[in-house]
């Protein structure tokens, strides 16, 4: 099967309906294995590859080893016979350096590890209580689409003042505003993307979301000690993740489904996800996952209503992200 595709924001461009790329996706499995998975992954519809330049501050600005996943991806693509112009590369850019370090600075450094010379799209990184000059990063990002050298941008995990903020700098300067929210999404971490102040600003400014920890680094497919680093856990509800994983497997033999496809058909069937962010490690892991794709269209609501109980951050998460 070839995956649907949708659009970024109200009229940017459509991508397919599941990404690919983590912080540790490339540099976890051997270089042949990735070459045959990206190839199958472009085959299968997906466009949007999400590629960042890790090392020097991680979670919570805490130094972690440089990584070179970006690198890798590089080689890779190269490898597989992926032109240029069959897939979209989503950079991740950091604000922990900024205004030092300019945005064009940072993308030219990534697009350099990368081996190409644009982005198709970027993804700023959260904010770790910082509060940068948004004009000046709103007008750097302007130059870059102007400039050809970047075509839109997004966030990640920013509050609904700091998204709206942001799009009242990007309008006052006449430039592109932010039109996709990279926000963790999936059945036990939920306040956010479904909260009415989110939900607010989707009809306002036309935002959708790329859902990404929609299994909470492995835990909700299975993994209940994950190896790698992982996201934050804002709520701190990482202690009952193991007993929703075990429910979440019930709910999942109900559907014929793996727990994977049924944690990805659940952020899929809310039509404000244009995308569902994934790392994957093996070949099969990718074919598990393209699958949740028709689960989410032929059972995604009824789906939903079958892991209501599994919202463990309900009340415990600020709805706006602050």
């Amino acid at each position: 099967m070839t995956i649907p595709q949708r659009r970024i924001g109200r009229d940017g461009p459509s991508v397919g309906v599941l990404a690919l790329g983590s912080w540790h996706t490339y540099d976890r499995m051997p270089f042949h294995d990735a070459v045959a998975m990206v190839r199958r992954a472009v085959d299968a519809g997906v466009t949007l590859f999400d590629v960042g330049y890790y090392g020097g501050f991680g979670i919570d600005g805490k130094p972690v080893p440089e990584s070179y996943t970006d690198v890798l991806f590089g080689r890779i693509a190269q490898a597989a016979g992926v032109r240029r112009d069959s897939y979209q590369l989503s950079a991740k850019l950091w604000v922990n350096h900024f205004p030092a370090q300019s945005m064009g600075e940072q993308l030219d450094r990534l697009l350099f590890r990368v081996g190409t010379d644009r982005a198709d799209y970027a993804i700023l990184g959260d904010l770790f209580g910082l509060e940068p000059d948004l004009g000046l990063l709103t007008a750097q990002l302007g130059e870059l689409v102007a400039a050809g050298r970047l075509g839109g941008w997004g966030v990640n995990n920013w509050s609904v003042d700091h998204i709206r903020a942001a799009h009242a700098a990007a309008v006052a300067q006449g430039v592109p505003g932010p039109t996709m929210a990279q926000l963790k999404y999936s059945v036990v971490r939920r306040s956010i993307p479904d909260g009415a102040p989110f939900r607010g600003l989707v009809e306002e400014l036309g935002l959708t979301i790329q859902a990404s920890d929609v299994l909470e680094g492995g835990m909700l497919a299975g993994n209940l000690t994950p190896d790698r680093v992982i996201g934050k856990d804002p709520g701190g509800i990482r202690a009952g993740i193991s007993d929703a994983a075990r429910e979440l497997a019930a709910v999942a033999a109900g559907f014929d489904a793996t727990p994977a496809q049924v944690a990805i058909a659940f952020c899929l069937a809310d039509p404000t996800v244009t995308t569902v962010l994934f790392g994957a490690s093996r070949v099969a892991q990718l074919e598990e996952n393209l699958a949740a794709v028709r689960l989410a269209e032929e059972r995604g609501l009824e789906l939903r209503k079958a892991v209501d109980g599994l919202w463990l951050d309900r009340d415990l998460v600020d709805p706006t992200g602050r």
